[in-house]
């Protein structure tokens, strides 16, 4: 019961529910239309001082869209224990400087069906669910519209994947992905220089299909997870397994804590900085009547090294800290400020982007809910 009242009390004071928000357009004969979204805009400021190749950059506030999106969940009742769904949303950005292009990311669109007794399939470009089960009591930050310094939505998913989750069984819930990177239409005969001089074809690495899974227990106020990615180098990854255990606690109705640890390793072919790694996570939330705050900490030991000319640099480790502020001004109006110090490591060259005293990433703003 505490775990149900708290988390209430933090949708409602963060705004983050497109469920709460959501208007039904049609609604008849076990067949949904619902009709979602929310128009956020800010000022941010902060953050780094020097850019990837170590030329100084102005970190000066600026008006910016903060994850505006529309979005259409769609459902049909086919037996009394089976639900056909779909889900579409768009993202648009709302400040001056994309007046001219509309939407500019499919978010999500799925679809799949939905069992209470044998669980839900579903198909398309969908979060990932390493992320909704893993990674989600981390999730409370506006501003990185992820899991920050944990995998977060889009990791090893987005597009072409399919995924099954279990119905609850007892209070566990076990989930499986899989994500296919396809080579269709690439040149088989292997690759070749197009006009401009570059390397197009068939890639190096072939078709592959990239898993996550694991299981979640949630019992009363308590929650733990425990899941894993294979962090695929098509998608982004090294090429070794990702693996993370992470819980939260419900203290009472006001006040809850989460704890995490993350980690994946290092794979000695690839000299990149954010190769191989231990993250560990503490944080908290606490709500009273229409507030909310949220801080978290992290510490990042990073493996591996990075090329700095002829030099072979050891890769940093990093404390990161988050913080934030909200009010619910109505059910569907709410004010925020975060705060963000990453302590990024090195460059390639002597600066470094993690400094308490000017570098912190600061964003204020509004959210309209529909």
């Amino acid at each position: 019961m505490k775990k149900t009242l708290l988390a209430t009390a933090v949708i409602g004071a963060l705004g983050a529910s497109a469920a709460a928000q959501a208007a039904t357009v049609y609604d008849q004969d076990g067949t949904r239309l619902d009709v979602y979204g929310r128009i956020a805009m800010g000022i941010e400021g902060g953050g780094p001082e020097f850019n990837s190749d170590n030329e100084a950059i102005d970190n000066g506030p600026e008006f910016v869209d903060v994850f505006s999106r529309l979005g259409l969940r769609m459902s049909q009742e086919v037996t009394s224990d089976l639900t056909a769904f779909g889900r579409l949303e768009w993202r648009f950005d709302g400040d001056e400087n994309t007046t001219d292009g509309g939407f500019n990311e499919l978010r999500q669109s799925y679809l799949g069906l939905q069992s209470k007794q044998y669980g839900t399939f579903q198909a398309g470009n969908f979060d990932s669910s390493y992320s909704q089960f893993v990674s989600q009591p981390f999730d409370v930050y506006i501003f990185a519209d992820s899991d920050l310094e944990f995998a977060g939505h889009s990791k090893q998913s987005r597009g072409d994947s399919i995924g099954y989750y279990t119905p609850d069984l007892q209070g566990f819930t076990a989930f499986l992905q899989l994500k296919y990177y396809s080579e269709r239409g690439l040149n088989e005969t292997g690759p070749r220089l197009d006009t401009d001089g570059n390397v197009v074809g068939t890639s190096e690495e072939g078709s592959v299909i990239a898993p996550q899974g694991g299981v979640r227990y949630e019992q009363g106020p308590f929650t733990v997870a425990l899941g894993f990615v294979d962090d695929v180098q098509r998608g982004g990854g090294n090429g070794e397994i990702l693996g993370g255990l992470i819980g939260s606690y419900a203290i009472d109705d006001q006040w809850s804590v989460r704890l995490g640890y993350e980690g994946r390793e290092n794979n000695s072919d690839l000299l990149t900085r954010s190769n191989g790694f231990d993250k560990f996570g503490v944080g908290t939330t606490y709500t009273t009547g229409p507030w909310a705050f949220n801080v978290d900490y992290y510490r990042v030991n990073r493996e591996g090294f990075y090329e700095n000319g002829a030099e072979r640099v050891a890769n940093d480790n990093s404390n990161a800290w988050y913080a934030g502020a909200y009010y619910k001004v109505s059910s569907n109006f709410d004010v925020f400020a975060e705060l963000a110090d990453g302590d990024a490591p090195s460059l390639n060259r002597d600066r470094t982007l993690g400094d308490l005293t000017d570098n912190v990433y600061w964003l204020t703003g509004a959210r309209y809910h529909f």
